[in-house]
């Protein structure tokens, strides 16, 4: 099995406000890892503000990432699932799964894409992440893709 989130990044059932707090919430498992640093989360939040809710990938899935920079530490990734789904602004409203990409470069960043993509393109998928009730059965659907 190829480890796509480290159980130490994965966190179930948090209680967000809105969403800016949940993408906080899904960074703070990378800030702790030491994978990235606060001004990332920042950066993560203003790319929405500025270009809307474009992380918002499918229905109740969102996918918080910035352009790799300085603060990016290392590459990494981070999931979580929502005890209540928030608005985002999108269509593809309310989102309950937030996933925190991080990358150091262009090129794993458009490699990691491409293995959560995938993930994501079978059906189901992304109600079987939000129905984990415990770190380890997240960890287990979203790294046994087949699974998922």
């Amino acid at each position: 099995m190829e480890e796509l989130v480290k159980k130490d990044n994965i966190r179930v059932g948090l209680e967000a406000s809105d969403w800016k707090e949940a993408i906080q919430l899904a960074g703070d498992p990378l800030i702790a890892s030491g994978n990235i640093e606060k001004q990332y989360i920042d950066d993560m939040i203003r790319s929405v503000e500025e270009l809307g809710p474009y992380i918002v990938l499918t229905k109740g899935f969102a996918l918080a990432h910035s352009a790799p920079c300085p603060s990016v530490i290392r590459s990494g990734i981070s999931l979580i699932t929502l005890k209540d789904p928030v608005e985002f602004g999108s269509s593809n409203d309310p989102v309950n799964v937030v996933m925190c990409l991080a990358c150091v470069d262009k090129t794993s960043h458009i490699e990691t894409l491409q293995k959560i993509a995938r993930v994501l393109m079978q059906k189901g998928s992304i109600e079987r992440l939000a129905e984990s009730k415990t770190v380890e059965e997240l960890y287990q659907r979203i790294n046994n893709a087949e699974e998922v």
